[in-house]
Formats: C-alpha cells, structure tokens, sequence
C-alpha cells in the first residue's frame, strides 16, 4: 500500500522519529492510526448513547412524559450538566 502524504505532515512524521520514540516513518503511521480508531470507538459509542438517550426523550414527549420549559428547568439542566463535567 502506497500512501501520499503533504509535505507538512511528513515534517511531522521525520520529527517524531527525531525523538527517538520511532524506528521508522511507518512505527509512527501505525500508532496514530492506532490513536485515531481509538478516538473513532470512543465516538461512535458516545453517538449510540446519545442516540439512545434522544430516543428515550422522543418517547417521553410522545407519551406526555414531560415538564413544560422554565427558567427553573433550565437551571437544573445546567446544574446536572455542571456537575458531570466535574
């Protein structure tokens, strides 16, 4: 398999394998594809769960299950979001 790359992303290969931590251009193509399916299993499995949670949310307001907006309900979504983050 041949692959072209731009001439930036060369420059950034060669200084990986500077550092020492690579033998070879290809040591340093095959951990960041190895990085970059990781990022994309990670993703994908956060759409799933969104999706998952969207549709549980439909489901809800489509039978009745839902409190009418308020600055109070904002609030708590906020508060709740916040306290995930942390």
């Amino acid at each position: 398999m041949n692959v072209s790359l731009t001439p930036e992303l060369e420059r950034w290969i060669q200084s990986r394998m500077e550092t020492g931590m690579y033998g070879s251009a290809s040591e340093v193509v095959r951990e960041a594809i190895r990085v970059y399916r990781a990022y994309e299993t990670s993703r994908d499995a956060k759409l799933a769960q969104l999706r998952s949670e969207l549709e549980v949310g439909i489901t809800d307001l489509e039978s009745g299950r839902s409190a009418p907006f308020s600055k109070d309900l904002v609030e708590g979504i906020k508060a709740r979001g916040r306290a995930r983050r942390k």
